[in-house]
């Protein structure tokens, strides 16, 4: 089984187009365009994504072997030094061995096999495919040869546009057009498929990760981050410089560098050009650069007044009592000093009493009382929390983790207004007492047996009382963007499924939002949490309509709207949301997690403070 991506063949589907055979060597009419007709590289690669001649044998293709991957996705890359004179096609190919390949770089090879298009994670993830050759029969012909000059892959020879339209007449796929890579960073990106590129000095953009692997930026100006990062403000602007770092020596034989967003990939990175599953376009280094350290350090919010709520949200990544205790201390510090003890905290992602244990488990109050000791040890307030406890295995999440959101707050700066406590399945309403809103239950779950909260996190609301002021918050968990294509995929625009989800969340929390405002238009309230959506999508859209709440983070600049870092995207998925009566506030994304290789948890914080 292929993969295309060193973490394992287990986690990459094998997807083999179905191949006849049909011996093509020598013979004109198959390799049209071959002055002799010989079958070249550039002849198997063609002018579009797919090979011309998939599913066809070819015989004694020759090359340079340019790169050797020994793990993952076993083989080797080979070029045409003698290069044809259309920019659209290829000169390079991967040659998928199975097993460890032979072959050196610097070897000049002869290749016979069968050509093929390989889709890393399987044809419904969307991603592209892979022109290879497999069941490969190969001849090393000499070795020490020099190297095809690597193309560079700069601000200058990356396109601007990132993608053509899908053609509607296949489904919205671009991998039957020709490919224009004058035009398009992603054309450009595939007509260097298997070729041997370099660039040069680059910012990275995307910390180094589990999987050794980081991102950087070839075009420094993009879209840049106020800390150093590429912002993704749109789904127009997917960010063309952007491009995927491996290397090729083994982990044992070469340390892979730690890196931070905003460090800089220095000197010259050079080897060939892959597209795997987990991020497309992917240089994997021959020859890596050196990682010149930034300056960049987690952040700290400013302290509330004492006449100021401060309210925050923090995912913190599948917390459970198995965790080691350094990881409830680093969550736990940065409580107290990144974000200033703020006075309401929602939580997601707290799991209950024994993690991932599939038990019918649901309490989290071993996972809390540890959490709270451990603020309380690193000098912060003696929170307390409330919470319902979801149904097991109700709610989506880590299989028997039973994720749900909490609240935490400081008893010496604000109450909690008791109503009747919910359950897993009782929905909290809207009644009016004397000329306010109130809940009817507190805390309680908003609509949960609305269909839109199936296998997924079921929206908190309760009610805080600060300096005499009634305030409601809703902690939310939307659905996750699971399934959702990349945007290398071969549909241009690729398919969003998920977000169908998200907008049924949403609606559902605006109207319950509506409903709080019809009973009182002056009512405090906060939505908030991992809304696993952009502050531009149909989502946060749903959630603000009619005016009912207003996403805070567009309070502040675009260089510095961001709470996750994705493929190198620095982008919004944690968000407050405020309802008209809380006109003046300040809004802080806290940037402690997701700019860095160290992290408590994938997500930075955000925290919103206002006089109610």
């Amino acid at each position: 089984m292929r993969s295309s991506h060193p973490r394992s063949a287990a986690v990459s589907a094998l997807v083999a187009t179905a191949l006849a055979t049909g011996l093509l060597a020598g013979s004109a009419d198959a390799a049209e365009g071959s002055a002799a007709g010989q079958v070249r590289i550039h002849d198997i690669q063609g002018t579009t994504r797919t090979s011309p001649l998939a599913g066809k044998q070819v015989a004694d293709v020759e090359g340079i072997v340019t790169g050797v991957r020994t793990y993952g996705s076993r083989g080797f890359w080979i070029q045409d030094p003698d290069a044809d004179d259309d920019a659209a096609t290829s000169e390079g190919v991967f040659v998928f061995t199975s097993s460890v390949p032979t072959v050196a770089v610097g070897d000049a090879v002869k290749v016979s096999g069968t050509v093929g298009e390989y889709i890393p994670g399987g044809v419904n993830s969307g991603n592209q495919s892979v022109t290879q050759i497999s069941k490969p029969a190969v001849t090393v012909v000499s070795s020490g040869n020099a190297l095809p000059e690597a193309t560079a892959v700069n601000e200058y020879t990356v396109p601007a546009e990132y993608a053509p339209e899908g053609d509607p007449a296949a489904g919205g796929s671009i991998n039957g057009l020709a490919l224009d890579p004058s035009r398009y960073a992603l054309d450009f990106y595939e007509s260097l498929e298997g070729m041997n590129v370099k660039i040069g000095t680059s910012r990275v953009v995307g910390a180094t990760d589990p999987y050794s692997e980081l991102w950087v930026t070839v075009k420094g100006w993009e879209n840049a981050a106020k800390r150093g990062g590429t912002i993704y403000g749109s789904y127009g602007s997917q960010n063309t410089g952007r491009l995927q770092i491996q290397q090729l020596a083994p982990l044992a034989q070469q340390p892979f560098p730690v890196a931070n967003v905003g460090d800089k990939l220095t000197g010259v990175t050079e080897g060939p050009l892959d597209f795997n599953q987990f991020g497309g376009y992917t240089l994997v280094a021959r020859t890596l650069g050196t990682v010149q350290a930034g300056t960049l350090a987690p952040e700290k919010t400013k302290a509330q007044d004492a006449h100021e709520l401060a309210v925050a949200t923090y995912n913190v990544e599948n917390l459970d009592p198995t965790d080691p205790q350094a990881k409830f201390d680093a969550l736990a510090k940065a409580v107290v000093e990144n974000l200033a003890s703020p006075d309401i905290l929602a939580l997601e992602e707290i799991q209950d009493d024994n993690g991932a244990k599939n038990d019918g488990t649901v309490s989290a109050e071993q996972t809390l009382t540890k959490f709270t000791a451990a603020i309380a040890a690193a000098g912060g307030p003696a929170y307390q929390w409330r919470t319902v406890n979801p149904e097991d295995k109700k709610d989506g999440g880590e299989p028997g983790g039973n994720i749900r959101q909490v609240f935490l707050f400081n008893p010496e700066r604000v109450s909690f207004t008791e109503r009747a406590p919910g359950d897993a399945v009782t929905a909290t309403g809207v009644v009016k007492e004397n000329d306010k809103a109130a809940l009817t239950h507190s805390p309680g779950r908003v609509d949960p047996a609305n269909p839109a909260w199936a296998d997924s996190r079921k929206p908190l609301a309760g009610e805080f009382v600060f300096r005499g002021k009634t305030v409601f918050v809703i902690a939310n968990h939307f659905g996750s963007k699971g399934g959702d294509e990349g945007l290398t995929s071969h549909h241009q625009p690729p398919v969003r499924s998920s977000e169908a989800k998200r907008l049924l969340q949403a609606q559902a929390v605006n109207g319950f939002v509506k409903e709080i405002l019809a009973a009182d238009k002056n009512a405090n309230v906060l939505a908030l949490g991992d809304i696993n959506d952009f502050e531009f999508s149909g989502t946060t859209k749903a959630l603000e309509d009619g005016g009912a709440l207003y996403s805070a983070i567009k309070s502040l600049p675009k260089a510095e709207r961001y709470s996750y870092v994705y493929q190198g995207n620095a982008q919004v998925l944690d968000q407050i949301l405020t309802s008209p009566a809380i006109k003046k506030f300040t809004y802080d994304s806290v940037h402690i997690n997701a700019e860095f290789a160290a992290q408590n948890s994938d997500h930075d914080p955000q925290v919103l403070r206002f006089k109610p």
